[in-house]
């Protein structure tokens, strides 16, 4: 396939694993050899198409200010295959534990897929929950599905609820719809909420606002594609540091802010 031709089929893609995702579009951009103006271009396209990545805003905000894009590209795609956070959650995840995940989360569904003596509750969030239950009874792990109006029910009956990022700024989560109805009701319920956030996806707060205004209409909020979430809902917080206590973290963004990005193709 033409690298222009693999542009335009991630662009459109939806629903895929982020660190698939950033490898597929940083080896797509690498390819092409572009001029800094052609990079721009695509690295602007393929953010607006796909505006609830903090992994693809990350990979593109530091080609962008690279002397070597191709070379950063690479080194960042294999830098996200290695991301230690699953592993982390996986082994810090009580045993025998109920726990509640919102759709078909990429670190947090790895991570319960890899413990087997999990009773994991699924909410149907985005039509990804009845597959990712499908996906843990073929390895032996016990899982339920949740019909999203009962939320509240699941949240009661879980030990832990985790809420996974698909990006972040200092403060707050973006997360799959459903995810800050569970947190809140947790926090309410005093159910631990532990936020899980991958490698590449705390963004300058201006790239994350930007990335909001992208899926949410203020006008129509019931309608964004995401909830935001504040981090203080939140009681651990799993990442590549490990699964702390939200008290000891303090969250820098993992790019530089890119105005290039924050404007829109033409």
């Amino acid at each position: 396939m033409h690298p222009i031709e693999r542009l335009r089929y991630l662009a459109r893609s939806s629903g895929a694993d982020q660190r698939v995702l950033v490898n597929e579009t940083a080896s797509a951009l690498r390819a092409l050899r572009m001029d800094p103006a052609g990079l721009v271009v695509s690295c602007r396209r393929i953010v607006e198409r796909h505006p609830t990545s903090g992994p693809l805003w990350w990979l593109c905000s530091h080609m962008l200010v690279a002397s070597d894009p191709s070379s950063i590209a690479r080194e960042l795609a294999a830098a996200l295959e290695l991301d230690p956070t699953p592993a982390f959650l996986a082994d810090s995840l009580p045993e025998d534990a109920t726990v509640l995940v919102i759709g078909w989360p990429d670190l947090a569904g790895e991570a319960c897929l890899d413990r087997g003596d999990l009773t994991v509750l699924t909410v149907d969030a985005d039509d990804q929950g009845a597959s990712f239950v499908r996906r843990l009874e073929r390895s032996d792990v016990v899982a339920e599905i949740v019909e999203p109006n009962a939320i509240g029910a699941a949240v009661l009956a879980a030990d832990l609820v985790l809420v996974e990022a698909t990006a972040a700024s200092t403060t707050e989560l973006m997360a799959t719809r459903g995810s800050r109805a569970a947190a809140s009701v947790a926090y309410c319920s005093e159910v631990p909420v532990w936020a899980v956030l991958g490698r590449g996806r705390c963004l300058p707060d201006a790239a994350f606002s930007s990335l909001v205004t992208g899926v949410a209409d203020v006008r129509v909020p019931w309608d964004a594609t995401v909830d935001v979430v504040p981090l203080a809902l939140a009681t651990y917080l799993a990442s590549e540091r490990g699964v702390l206590p939200i008290g000891d973290v303090t969250l820098s963004p993992e790019c530089p802010l890119t105005h290039e990005l924050l404007r829109p193709t033409r």
